[in-house]
């Protein structure tokens, strides 16, 4: 039934359903014009020859055509049967005489028609339908390559990353109890950021405890300097790996970090429209940074994931500054393991 209704869509597109016509018109004209008497049967027999043509034999051959020689061999048997039929049993129907394609020289020429016509169109629809596989296959491939890309990007920021390593190394000398936990909780981050470069997407929580472990490293350095937490119940949201990371990681070094008192929070809430992340931070909003790519990128991996039905916007607040984060509710990306 499928074959059916997709041979049926691409007879109807133009560039077939035009050169159909313009061969149909004529042979029915010449129907009509030199068949015996004219009878008006004719005309009826040759609409029913031309329409069951173009219905079946396209679809017959790609019925047909994946099955070898035995296929073919079926659709040159089916071919001539439906030709005898409309040819010598249709007339016999209607009370029609011989007309003028159902001569026996032009029933040749109908099976000609039919076999050769439904090759063409049948192996024409085949191409196409398997161009737009590989269409969508190479289109599907270039959005996984670029969110892989971008994912791969989205990891911690290098000169946090650099100065924890340094931290770790002086704490090695000076309290080897803080520098281990630090040194596993980094461990940790580090495989679940590289767990998460591999994936489409994930389950909310699982990001949200990546946030929680960015604060608790921040706070293993300076404990009394970092007030940060995640209120809110995630659900089965899926999202893109690493997605909030960066925000997170903003959210430090242009709060607290750079010497701003105030807490860093993510807060979650459900609404009508899906999910809404909220990330605030006490540091005030200064407009993107020149050459920033970060708010770029999350905005793009969110427009890959739920084809721009998701947003991200980030502006100054009453604390400091505020970025929000909507994930819209319905198909979620696809979460492999």
């Amino acid at each position: 039934m499928a074959l059916i209704v997709s041979t049926l869509q691409a007879l109807l597109a133009p560039r077939r359903l035009v050169p159909i016509v313009l061969v149909s018109v004529p042979l029915v004209v010449a129907q009509h014009r030199y068949s015996p008497a004219r009878d008006p049967g004719a005309v009826v027999v040759g609409l029913l020859m031309c329409l069951v043509f173009a219905l079946i034999a396209p679809w017959l051959w790609r019925v047909t055509a994946a099955r070898g020689w035995l296929g073919l061999a079926v659709y040159g048997c089916v071919g001539f049967a439906v030709v005898a039929v409309l040819g010598l049993v249709l007339p016999a129907l209607f009370g029609v005489g011989r007309t003028f394609l159902t001569e026996d020289a032009s029933l040749l020429v109908a099976l000609a028609l039919f076999l050769v016509g439904g090759w063409g169109l049948g192996r024409d629809i085949d191409l196409e339908a398997s161009l737009d596989r590989e269409r969508a296959r190479a289109e599907a491939l270039a959005r996984e390559a670029e969110r892989a890309l971008l994912a791969l990007r989205s990891h911690l920021d290098p000169h946090f990353l650099f100065n924890t390593l340094n931290a770790i190394a002086e704490w090695c000398r000076t309290d080897g109890e803080v520098a281990e936990r630090a040194v596993l909780r980094l461990s940790a981050m580090l495989r679940t950021i590289l767990d998460g470069v591999r994936l489409p997407a994930w389950p909310l929580r699982r990001e949200l405890d990546l946030c929680r472990d960015l604060f608790a490293l921040h706070a293993v350095r300076d404990p009394g300097r970092f007030d940060c937490g995640v209120d809110g119940d995630p659900g089965d949201v899926l999202v893109p790996p690493l997605l909030l990371l960066p925000l997170a990681e903003n959210a430090i070094k242009h709060g607290p970090a750079a010497g701003h008192r105030g807490p860093v929070r993510i807060h979650l809430s459900s609404g009508t429209s899906g999910l809404e992340i909220v990330i605030d931070n006490p540091g005030p909003f200064t407009g993107p940074r020149p050459g920033g790519e970060g708010l770029h990128m999350a905005r793009r991996r969110l427009d890959l994931a739920y084809d721009g039905r998701a947003g991200l916007v980030i502006g100054p607040a009453d604390h400091g500054t505020r970025a929000v984060v909507t994930i819209p509710s319905g198909p979620a990306p696809t979460v492999v393991t």
